[in-house]
């Protein structure tokens, strides 16, 4: 693919596996792109290849960052998809990560050239990350679920095998490119609170424990972990001032403790409604309140 431009190719990589996640529709919540960032931060990485935002993007969807400094124009940043290699000495391999914000134009080229790369530089597996609004309380570790090229992978993940027809972001080209091109794909699935939109360090805490396991990386969440408490203390204050909110999060609670789905979802308030609610109950509280 033109638009992709190479610095260097790395060298020495130990069966990476190719971890991506893309900021936009498949990142409710921003657990995705948190969970591949905090992976990042936490390993020797080195930027090595990227693409040409030009032709990617709509600038109107995806807007270029103007940093101003008393007045003055000081810098202006693309919307970028960089690649980066991942040193990791003490696991069994290394990393490739992909992150940006969805390219607006020409998927099928671009799955077809994360493929291309993946095979250029040796890759055991692609995993993809993504998170979704679902009916889940903010008080429990958000559920994984995953979608793979074959059912051992999935076999080694134990994890919820979702059944699904509709529409799809990027993730869904970038699997079938994968799979055309014989590269084993795992795409992992956290479900965070539908309601509350705020940045959610529990799915991306969620999501960083299913990388550990698929590729054999162990990283260190504490970080992560703090900030899932903290989440979860706010939530938990903000939810308890009001009554409609909290007695959705109590019902949430017990279907999560029985593991079981809620068979009568119409005995339920209704989501969509609850959702503004709180959105609306939120913006009205100022941010030192408790």
């Amino acid at each position: 693919m033109k638009e992709l431009h190479w610095d260097h190719r790395p060298e020495g990589l130990r069966a990476p596996a190719l971890v991506i996640a893309f900021r936009g529709w498949s990142d409710a919540g921003q657990a995705s792109t948190m969970a591949l960032a905090s992976i990042g931060r936490q390993l020797d990485t080195s930027a090595f290849a990227s693409y040409d935002p030009e032709t990617l993007f709509d600038f109107q969807a995806a807007r270029p960052y103007l940093v101003v400094r008393d007045g003055v124009v000081r810098d202006l940043r693309w919307p970028k998809i960089e690649y980066r290699a991942a040193r990791a000495p003490r696991a069994p391999r290394d990393l490739i990560t992909l992150m940006g914000p969805e390219p607006s134009t020409k998927w099928a080229a671009f799955s077809d050239s994360i493929a291309h790369v993946a095979e250029t530089l040796g890759a055991q597996m692609i995993v993809t990350l993504g998170s979704l609004m679902g009916d889940v309380p903010h008080t429990r570790p958000a559920p994984l679920m995953a979608i793979a090229s074959d059912d051992a992978l999935l076999d080694r993940l134990d994890l919820h095998r979702p059944d699904y027809e509709g529409p799809t972001g990027l993730i869904g080209p970038i699997h079938v490119a994968a799979m055309k091109a014989n590269i084993p794909v795992v795409g992992l699935w956290a479900s965070v609170p539908h309601y509350v939109s705020a940045p959610n360090p529990n799915g991306a805490l969620s999501l960083v424990r299913g990388v550990e396991k698929l590729c054999g990386v162990t990283l260190d969440a504490s970080t992560l972990e703090e900030g899932a408490r903290d989440f979860e203390e706010r939530v938990t204050g903000a939810v308890a001032g009001d009554p409609s909110v909290s007695a959705w999060v109590e019902r949430l609670e017990e279907a999560a403790g029985e593991e079981a789905q809620m068979a009568d979802p119409e005995a339920l308030p209704d989501g969509d409604l609850l959702a503004r609610e709180f959105q609306r109950f939120l913006r009205q509280r100022g941010p030192n309140d408790q």
